[in-house]
C-alpha cells in the first residue's frame, strides 16, 4: 500500500520510493504537524533540483545555503536553521556508518533490538523517535526483523493509533493526532 504520511500525493509518492526521504521526514517529525514534516523532504528535494535526496550531496552541501533552503516560503521546518544541520549531521552519518545508503541501516539487522540500536545511535534519534521508526518500517514498509514489534514497544503494536507508523489515510492521522492530543492533555494533567 502507498504511503499516505503527508497526505499530499507528490510528497507521499517521493516518501515511498526514496527511503532517505522518509527517514529524513522522521527526523523532521518534532515541533511541527506529521504532515508538514513528511512533506517536507519533497520540498527540500524540489529546492536542491533532485529528484531522489543523496546523503553525500546533502552532507557536502554548503550549510548557510542549506539553512536558506530550509528557510524559504514555505519554511521547511519552523527552526530552520537547527533543522537544517541536523538534517545535515544525520546524512553525514549515513555517509560515515553506512557508505551513503540508507537502507543499510535495516538491510542487514539480524533482529529488532539491532534496528533499535543503529536508529537510536543516529544523530538528532532518540528512543521514542527510534521506536517510532521501528514501527513505521515494520507496520508500512514490511521491513520485520526478528523482535522488531518489542523493539518498537507500544507503538509497534497492531490497532494503535500512536504515531505516523499508524497513519494511512485521513481517518487514521485524524485519530493519531486525537491520541497525541490525550496525551498532551493528560502530561499536562499530571504536572499539575
Amino acid at each position: 500500500m502507498p504511503l499516505s504520511l503527508s497526505q499530499d500525493a507528490e510528497a507521499d509518492a517521493l516518501l515511498d520510493r526514496d527511503p532517505l526521504a522518509l527517514l529524513l521526514g522522521m527526523l523532521l517529525d518534532q515541533q511541527i504537524s506529521m504532515e508538514h514534516a513528511f512533506w517536507a523532504p519533497s520540498e527540500l528535494a524540489a529546492r536542491l533540483g533532485v529528484d531522489r535526496l543523496d546523503a553525500a550531496a546533502i552532507a557536502q552541501h554548503d550549510p548557510d545555503d542549506l539553512i536558506a533552503v530550509f528557510a524559504r516560503p514555505r519554511a521547511l521546518h519552523r527552526y530552520p536553521k537547527s533543522m537544517a544541520g541536523r538534517v545535515q549531521a544525520l546524512c553525514a552519518a549515513i555517509v560515515e556508518h553506512y557508505d551513503g545508503d540508507v537502507t543499510r541501516i535495516w538491510s542487514d539487522v539480524p533482529d529488532g533490538s539491532e534496528l533499535y540500536k543503529r536508529l537510536v545511535a543516529l544523530p538528532g534519534f532518540g528512543p521514542q523517535k527510534a521506536k517510532i521508526f521501528v514501527a513505521l518500517l515494520g507496520k508500512q514498509r514490511g521491513i520485520t526483523p526478528p523482535g522488531w514489534r518489542e523493539a518498537a514497544g507500544d507503538y509497534g503494536r497492531e490497532g494503535v493509533f500512536m504515531s505516523i507508523a499508524d497513519v494511512v489515510d485521513a481517518e487514521s492521522l485524524r485519530k493519531v493526532r486525537e491520541f497525541k492530543q490525550a496525551a498532551k492533555a493528560a502530561a499536562k494533567a499530571d504536572k499539575r
